[in-house]
């Protein structure tokens, strides 16, 4: 009787925060819901075969890749309705998990993106089949925590779990350690484009040692598993010598990874490698991210980076023959007001194109681009800052506040 008066309420507060035009409504929703009935997530949940995914860097991306896959084993029922819940907003902690589960209470199957600090008692509460560990890194200490404690969380809580199946990256140390000792885990090369996090071994504090792709540590029995899955240039390979194509809408060498990932899990509860595989590559865009728009007659590609890691991978993305790059960094308190990270992400000179330091940190920023040695102007106002670059094709990378205000200022018209 709780979770059903809990599910009313989530209603009524969404209808209303929709007709206030604040939203979509689905976190007030989730967020009142969880007020009345703390139970309500396991409840939900119940009966469902759900894969949590997470780690620090490409959560919505392999998520919504998990969620296509998942498809190939259901489709749509006779109403239409997705045989998949999952969210579409990114929402990964409690309240946004809920609303996902409400709004597909139907489907039989989800793919939940979860925060890694969330992940424990996320998956005490839906008891998942599959859980998807992407990669551990440094994240905004003043909102996050210390690397290390965190991997002890999540190896403690999938511990809890024996029944259910890891697909972790090997390529990644930190990852490895939360699934060492696990009994059932799918291991899967998909990459790391940052070891700076992991440069001692998280069970002993000895060094790791890289020799090529291999790892191992010199203080305790821990070293980079062999892969079952394994990501190529335009192939995937699996157990028992399969190879399947591999063809992303999306760039870069990191959502190759996130694919393989996805396709693992899906396989892990029964679909068919193939089908898998061609529909994860039919994800086009998350959020915003990775989407081409006009502004000011600039032909412009919003790219997210959140963290330094992300940032790196973010930065190998970048159009070489792209006539401008806007580089928009705000500290807000999602972001991480402490901005220190921006020493750490190894900025490139780019001969030919025109970079611009926009933000509200602009200022932090161009004392950074300079350290680096890359010409810039700075203007601090991000859709100003298009403005401001040649015509022709403009590459913008912008942290969490400064991508999601940009991209109400789009939807809004203010860059028309």
């Amino acid at each position: 009787m709780r979770g059903q008066l809990a599910l009313r309420a989530a209603t009524v507060a969404s209808w209303a925060s929709r007709r206030a035009g604040r939203g979509n409504g689905s976190m007030i929703g989730g967020l009142i819901a969880l007020k009345i009935d703390p139970s309500l997530m396991t409840q939900l949940g119940r009966g469902k075969r759900t894969v949590l995914v997470t780690g620090t860097n490409g959560k919505s991306t392999t998520t919504r890749m998990t969620a296509a896959a998942l498809q190939t084993l259901g489709g749509a029922d006779r109403r239409g309705l997705s045989s998949v819940a999952t969210q579409a907003d990114g929402a990964n902690m409690d309240a946004g998990i809920v609303a996902a589960l409400t709004a597909h209470r139907s489907a039989p199957l989800a793919a939940i993106e979860v925060d890694e600090l969330h992940l424990p008692h996320v998956a005490d509460a839906l008891n998942p089949s599959v859980v998807v560990l992407l990669n551990l890194s440094r994240d905004q200490l003043d909102r996050v925590g210390e690397i290390n404690m965190i991997e002890r969380r999540l190896r403690e809580g999938m511990a809890r779990h024996p029944a259910a199946v890891l697909i972790a990256n090997c390529d990644d140390v930190l990852v490895t350690s939360i699934a060492y000792d696990h009994p059932n885990v799918v291991w899967v090369s998909a990459g790391s484009g940052w070891s700076v996090d992991a440069t001692s071994c998280p069970r002993s504090g000895e060094p790791i040692v890289w020799e090529g792709e291999h790892w191992y540590s010199t203080g305790a029995d821990f070293q980079r598993p062999v892969p079952q899955w394994r990501v190529g240039e335009h192939t995937l390979s699996g157990p028992d010598g399969l190879e399947i194509p591999l063809a992303l809408a999306l760039p870069g060498r990191a959502n190759r990874g996130n694919a393989a990932q996805a396709v693992a899990a899906a396989v892990a509860l029964g679909a068919d490698p193939a089908a898998a595989a061609a529909a994860a590559g039919t994800v086009r865009e998350i959020a915003g991210r990775y989407r081409t728009v006009e502004v000011d007659g600039r032909r412009t590609r919003m790219l997210l980076a959140k963290n330094p890691a992300g940032w790196q991978e973010a930065l190998s993305m970048i159009d070489p023959a792209a006539t401008g790059l806007v580089i928009a960094v705000n500290g807000q308190v999602p972001d991480g007001e402490d901005l220190s990270w921006l020493w750490d992400v190894r900025f490139e000179h780019f001969e030919g194109t025109q970079v611009v330091a926009a933000g509200e940190r602009a200022t932090d920023l161009a004392v950074r681009l300079t350290y680096a040695g890359v010409e810039h102007i700075t203007v601090a106002d991000p859709l100003d800052a298009i403005a401001s670059c040649p015509p022709g094709r403009v590459e913008v990378l912008a942290n969490y506040t400064a991508f999601r205000d940009l991209n109400r200022d789009l939807e809004t018209g203010a860059g028309a």
